[in-house]
């Protein structure tokens, strides 16, 4: 089995008991909701990959924010005709101010090529059919119960 590893950095923004989160295009995580955020490149730091990937998915700015934590998570995922084991690590930010509007629908393209778009989802009404992996860990490290 071939393996793959992914290190992303990814923005935590909750207000009122929601989540932003993005609908996912492609990838292991495709048709689900995830984290806004994505691959740290090539001697990127962390915190510029937190809001080069929010501009990009979501539209905003950030302006303030803090380190959360940091995990992962390992699956299988078949993608075409290869069998993968996927090591998912995610370095986690709490966004506490941002500038802009949101975009709730987004085109892909060379810059943005996984977000269609992002919303604030009520975390009570999500459940782990309709979640990333690595969304399910941070909003569980965030103390929420994720319904199966």
């Amino acid at each position: 089995m071939k393996e793959y590893k992914q290190l992303g950095a990814y923005g935590l923004i909750e207000k009122n008991n929601k989540i932003l989160l993005i609908k996912k295009y492609g990838g292991p995580y495709n048709g689900k909701l995830d984290l806004p955020g994505g691959t740290i490149e090539f001697c990127e730091k962390p915190e510029s990959t937190l809001k080069r990937e929010l501009m990009e998915e979501v539209g905003i700015e950030v302006t303030n924010y803090q380190l959360f934590n940091v995990d992962s998570i390992s699956f299988n995922w078949k993608y075409k005709d290869n069998l993968l084991k996927v090591h998912h690590i995610g370095i986690f930010y709490k966004v506490t101010k941002y500038k802009n509007n949101i975009k709730k629908n987004i085109t892909i393209d060379k810059i943005n090529d996984d977000s269609l778009g992002a919303d604030f989802y009520d975390i009570n009404k999500l459940s782990k059919n309709n979640l990333s992996a690595i969304a399910i860990i941070a909003l569980e490290k965030l103390g929420y119960n994720i319904k199966s």
